[in-house]
């Protein structure tokens, strides 16, 4: 059977049950018996998971935005990290349990489908691969951004070529997916050590001023209105003065929808078993371990931060925006070259994320595809011969592209912001029926008591699924997010609507 034939059996089998079928004979399926109508090479070891899950989930925010997220409440930040980091976690091991018991899946939305029907399947499906084609448009518009600000710290203007070194980026992301899994793999490996190279080397260095007691002096941060004060290296940066909500209670519940967009991205990995050596050993310990390791970054990053700059120091510009912090500590280390090194690695940031969307849009249009009922999409649920879907792939990467044209129409350009806002938001929907999806699998037939059990799962379910809602209630608390928040509501009202009638009439 050619591997064209196997991509479109593939896509014609999608009704089946979690695992091919075979969870009702009281036997766990091999990954290899369950792969047989999997077309897709298994190309990723247990490093490319472990750093591509990190990698998707550490972006740009935190070198760049991270500032904001301190402003609005402080050192209690930290803790909200923690929360919703936790919470996260909670909806990893209830995708990693389903994936363990069939790792042939090439995506965690199949459960939502399987679980909870064809209609919630369709609206999951294509309202996930829209928004990570929005994300898209938004990465590459951010990677020139930097890309012109990194040469500006060395007095090159590009700012006339934005729209080239888009285009060149996209070509060489779309054509590392190209060539295949393995090699997407590697790269995303080295980015995610050049990111968290950067994070410990300020860990390192803010632990080395508070030892000694650094002391510096008032100087002019790149990116920062006006001269900064002088100050010291200490824990008392941030223990003086604390306070849970030091700006009200209402900028610290605002606080927990910023962070969550941090995190998003971090459900990446349920949509690389499929292409994953040894997946049920290599699963959960990337679920278990990337978590830690995630929070590790985040927070150890956070609290050298505030123990080098006090948060009070960090106020919005003129134009509401914030100086990178990363850039703040080494400068004040006396690294004036910090601007250049900290927009390097965010020119990294953008890049991987992405290069993480690209991969992660080809494999949901190649499924979604294969599942439709029209010929010419139909012809996108076909596997190169380098065992990629190319063609979904390249279409994802096309659409893409139209940023550069969008930005060119401010009219179009402002309606593209609020639906790329939206598109953060809808991923809220997503994950409350990915643990919807997770408590009918636990009652099903299909599941599978010695697998990678996620523990107290009605009490851990449930407290997901409250957060979610809580998160995205909390989008219509500020008036720069309450806007996604109604396109969001919109979004699941019509699509999500047109999805269960027209499922409904296919049924009669």
């Amino acid at each position: 059977m050619t591997i064209e034939s196997n991509a479109r059996n593939e896509g014609k089998s999608g009704g089946r049950g979690a695992a091919g079928g075979e969870a009702g004979a009281g036997r766990l399926a091999s990954p290899e018996d369950l792969d047989r109508n999997n077309a897709m090479e298994r190309g990723l070891s247990n490093r490319h998971v472990q750093f591509i899950a990190i990698g998707g989930t550490i972006g740009t925010g935190l070198f760049l935005g991270s500032g904001k997220s301190i402003a609005l409440t402080g050192p209690s930040i930290v803790f909200v990290y923690i929360l919703v980091g936790v919470v996260m976690f909670f909806m990893l091991r209830a995708i990693g349990e389903m994936m363990y018991r069939d790792p042939s899946q090439h995506t965690f939305i199949n459960f939502i489908r399987i679980y909870l029907g064809r209609a919630w399947g369709k609206f999951a499906g294509w309202t996930y691969w829209i928004a990570l084609v929005l994300l898209g448009m938004t990465e590459i518009t951010a990677v020139s951004q930097y890309f012109v600000t990194f040469f500006h710290t060395f007095g090159i203007d590009l700012s006339g070529w934005k729209w080239l070194i888009e285009l060149c980026f996209l070509v060489v992301l779309a054509s590392v997916n190209l060539i295949a899994v393995k090699l997407f793999g590697e790269v995303e490996f080295w980015f995610s050590m050049i990111k968290i190279t950067l994070i410990v080397g300020l860990i390192v260095t803010a632990v080395a001023m508070v030892v000694i007691g650094y002391h510096y002096p008032a100087v002019q941060i790149q990116g920062v209105d006006g001269v900064s004060p002088a100050g010291h290296a200490g824990l008392d940066n941030i223990t003086d003065g604390f306070s849970l909500a030091p700006n009200g209670w209402l900028a610290f519940l605002m606080s927990f929808q910023m962070v969550f967009f941090a995190y998003e991205m971090m459900e990446f990995i349920g949509v690389t078993v499929s292409e994953t050596k040894n997946p049920r050993q290599v699963l959960p310990r990337a679920v278990n371990e990337t978590i830690l390791r995630v929070l590790i970054f985040y927070v150890g990053a956070l609290v050298a931060i505030m123990c080098i700059v006090p948060w009070t120091t960090f106020k919005p510009n003129a134009d509401g925006t914030f100086a990178s912090p990363f850039i703040m500590v080494f400068q004040y280390a006396g690294l004036n070259w910090a601007s250049a090194l900290v927009f390097f690695v965010v020119i990294t940031a953008a890049s991987s994320a992405l290069n993480s969307l690209l991969y992660s849009a080809g494999r949901h249009l190649y499924q979604l595809a294969g599942e439709s009922e029209s010929p010419a999409l139909r012809r996108l649920a076909v596997v190169s011969s380098h065992k990629v879907p190319a063609r979904a792939i390249i279409v994802s990467a096309a659409l893409v592209l139209l940023s550069p044209v969008v930005n060119a129409f401010p009219q179009v350009s402002s309606a593209f912001v609020v639906f790329s806002s939206a598109s953060s938001a809808v991923f809220l929907f997503i994950y409350i029926l990915v643990m919807l999806a997770h408590r009918r699998y636990r009652r099903s037939a299909d599941f599978l008591p010695d697998g990678f059990v996620m523990p107290a799962w009605r009490w851990l379910n449930t407290i997901a699924i409250v957060f979610f809602v809580f998160v995205y209630a909390t989008l219509f608390l500020g008036d720069d997010t309450r806007m996604s928040g109604v396109v969001g509501l919109a979004w699941l009202a019509l699509f999500g609507g047109w999805c269960l009638l027209s499922e409904r009439r296919r049924a009669l």
